[in-house]
């Protein structure tokens, strides 16, 4: 019972930080403390959603976490191409989401299994 609830409040916390990260590639860029780069940013957004997702839905299988998080990263930056909001759309910024998000499903969901089997 336990499990499951901190299973659905993982699963809140992705749809809260896939929400964050939707409106903030929409936005005008903030300055951020440090200024990390274009893709560092990227890296970082779809990182996150990777390990919510590999610990919020144990139960599906990484390649179709994976399809779901691409698809995400596809949506930003086909609205990203849309000129009144002065953005751009770059190819390089959907393969480093998709390199942190492969990445992130993957380390995470090793370690569950390591501590599964423990």
């Amino acid at each position: 019972m336990e499990s499951a609830r901190a299973q659905l409040w993982l699963r809140r916390a992705f749809f809260v930080c896939a929400a964050f990260a939707f409106v903030m590639a929409l936005i005008p860029p903030p300055d951020i403390p440090g200024e990390p780069g274009d893709k560092i940013q990227h890296m970082m957004a779809f990182a996150t959603l990777g390990g919510l997702a590999a610990v919020g839905w144990r139960e599906r299988r990484l390649v179709v976490l994976f399809a779901w998080l691409a698809a995400f990263g596809a949506a930003i930056e086909l609205f990203q191409a849309i000129p009144a909001l002065h953005r751009d759309a770059e190819l390089l910024d959907w393969l480093a989401d998709m390199a942190a998000a492969a990445m992130a499903l993957g380390v995470v969901r090793a370690v569950l299994n390591y501590s599964a089997r423990r």
